[in-house]
């Protein structure tokens, strides 16, 4: 176990945008070192980088006070920990996903390190038996998809809940920051299946700002292009699958886009 009690050398620290796996959660101070031993603010913000790709899948919803939980442990006069049943929720829907990378659950955040629930851990937030549905476990991230026939690409158009043609720009960054790309306000729409059609922009936004190893697998090292996603909704939010690039090479794709509104999906 860690060490439960504040040491003389314990600081109180204001937590900086720089730290963006923890910025604007909802507690401003954080203590360190931390419960990962982490000496001083530039090792704690190095270290928990590699962790926001993980956050960015949302392979659960309470990774995030989970891991700031240990990274930025809040400002009272003891540690507190995070209760065993909530590393073991984390756990389970976020290391299937970090294997798939090669990473296996790290010895140091092995849940029986954690107290079993009392009220003096940090708890689960959502409930066990929520509804909410939590990504699958998938070894292959968004690409963008090679040379496709016409069939093939209105057979993803009709696989997919909606699909749209897209502007992203990656943006010049001065510090980390979840939201590392822009999206032009003028895009078309092919399909906006159950969404209306006004709400499919900000929710490809949110997609931008959520799930940035998606999109730089799509841009592929470039800073600006247009393309054409596809996707599914998964309650308030746009996952996408499928990506073509948009160019004028490409005619089976610009001629599946025109055909699509007259096109009729098998069933």
């Amino acid at each position: 176990m860690y060490a439960d009690f504040l040491g003389s050398s314990s600081r109180c620290l204001r937590i900086p945008r720089s730290l963006a796996l923890c910025y604007n959660i909802s507690y401003e101070h954080m203590r360190i070192p931390n419960l990962l031993e982490h000496e001083s603010m530039a090792e704690v913000i190095q270290q928990s980088a590699s962790w926001l790709p993980l956050l960015a899948r949302e392979c659960h919803p309470d990774a995030r006070i989970f891991l700031c939980s240990l990274f930025a442990p809040v400002c009272l006069d003891r540690f507190i920990y995070p209760c065993r049943s909530l590393c073991e929720a984390v756990r389970n829907s976020c290391a299937p996903i970090m294997a798939c990378y090669g990473y296996p659950w790290p010895d140091i955040l092995k849940c029986d390190k954690f107290p079993v629930d009392h009220g003096m851990c940090i708890s689960r937030i959502t409930d066990g038996s929520s509804s909410r549905r939590m990504l699958r476990a998938s070894c292959r991230d968004c690409e963008l998809e090679e040379a496709s026939t016409s069939k093939q690409i209105l057979d993803t158009f009709c696989a997919n809940d909606f699909s749209a043609k897209v502007r992203i720009s990656k943006k010049n960054m001065t510090s980390p920051t979840l939201s590392a790309f822009d999206m032009d306000s003028r895009i078309e729409i092919v399909k906006h299946g159950p969404l209306p059609r006004l709400e499919l922009f900000p929710r490809l936004q949110q997609w931008l700002d959520l799930d940035a190893t998606c999109v730089q697998n799509i841009m592929r090292g470039t800073r600006t292009g247009t393309y054409v996603i596809s996707g599914n909704v998964q309650e308030d939010k746009a996952v996408v699958n499928n990506a073509y690039a948009w160019q004028k090479k490409n005619k089976n794709l610009q001629y599946a886009v025109r055909k699509w509104k007259h096109h009729k999906c098998r069933s």
